[in-house]
């Protein structure tokens, strides 16, 4: 199936996620996957399960929760259409009901429910016992004006603080000066610049991935972007949020070299060699579909192949990490947010360690 006959997934993800982190400034100033259609979720009525996470009548097993507890959070952008009807009171109200433990930001506009200042919605968070943990800013933009690390470091960071996030970082790719090694170089010294600012503040800079992170270097296609990202970025100031979903994917395009030669790798060994350079993960499912270019459908949580119970059991049952990572549902195009929502935490909750 041609990519030019069809919209590019995660091309959209990122133009749509852009257009909703662009809304943040006007406020804060004030006061995929498929070739095709997005991935169909299930719908309709909730099941007992569904509404009621933590009874985990889905346990899978009689062992630990592979969840570790209070870890539970969720991308806003899954839910921007809720937000954007109802506004955010509503919407922390149904993840406080569905289980969920913390909150990430991609904006912080809410539509029809009106203006919301920053320490509005921090205390309409917290009245709903979720924390906010982090937020999605854009890198860079050719306005000058533009809502970025790039343009507006000191507004970006002072919205942060304000929120009393720990973390602040950037869902857009280190491509701002091309995909050539002294490029990914170059976006590097850029992050270092705003994890020392961000540090300065008592939060970490982090960058969140999409698969085309794991391509090569347009002039060295024996090395890979990500490993530029990892190497040059320094990790007491740079952090990453790992989209387990687009690194699998990632795993899926690129275990070849553009000339064919074998350059396998396993998303999992990034995080287990460098743990503490990843507080943050995008808990994401995808339906394994080879004919796809994307190797992927993407599903709600729990629908999916990818394997969560090993994955995040690999990564708390490190010594002292039971508690250091966030883990945060998403779905880029759910058929119904809440849904979503719903059936992903009591997915989640049911995980079970194997004996």
């Amino acid at each position: 199936m041609s990519r030019f006959s069809q919209p590019d997934p995660e091309l959209g993800h990122r133009l749509s996620r852009r257009g909703m982190l662009g809304v943040a400034a006007g406020a804060t100033a004030a006061a995929l996957l498929g070739a095709a259609a997005p991935a169909t979720a299930a719908t309709g009525n909730a099941t007992a399960a569904d509404a009621t996470p933590a009874t985990a009548s889905g346990t899978k097993g009689r062992g630990r929760p592979v969840l570790p507890p209070g870890r539970l959070g969720i991308q806003l952008y899954s839910l921007r259409d809720k937000v954007s009807t109802l506004g955010f009171g509503p919407v922390f109200a149904e993840l406080e009901r569905y289980g969920y433990d913390e909150v990430e930001f991609a904006g912080y506009t809410q539509g029809s429910a009106g203006p919301i200042t920053l320490a509005q919605l921090k205390r309409l968070a917290r009245d709903h016992g979720l924390n906010p943990i982090g937020s999605h800013v854009g890198y860079y933009s050719d306005d000058p004006d533009a809502y970025t690390f790039a343009q507006n470091l000191t507004k970006v960071l002072d919205d942060a603080q304000a929120l009393g996030l720990k973390h602040i970082g950037t869902a857009s790719g280190p491509f701002r000066y091309g995909s050539t090694v002294d490029a990914w170089k170059r976006a590097a010294e850029d992050f270092n610049t705003y994890g020392a600012a961000a540090r300065a503040r008592g939060m970490k800079f982090y960058q969140h991935n999409h698969s085309e992170e794991f391509s090569f270097a347009t002039d060295n296609p024996k090395v890979r972007l990500y490993d530029i990202l990892v190497r040059e970025t320094d990790p007491d100031l740079v952090h990453l949020e790992m989209d387990i979903y687009w690194a699998y994917v990632g795993q899926f395009r690129f275990s070849k070299r553009p000339d064919g030669t074998p350059a396998p790798f396993e998303p999992l060994d990034y995080v287990l060699r460098q743990p503490d350079r990843y507080p943050l993960f995008h808990v994401k499912d995808g339906e394994s579909d080879p004919s796809n270019p994307y190797g992927y459908r993407m599903t709600d949580v729990g629908d999916g192949d990818i394997d969560y119970r090993r994955f995040i059991s690999a990564v708390t049952r490190l010594r002292g990490h039971r508690m250091a990572h966030h883990w945060q549902a998403e779905h880029d195009n759910p058929a119904e947010s809440f849904t979503f929502a719903r059936r992903s935490s009591a997915h989640l909750h049911s995980l079970r360690e194997k004996c």
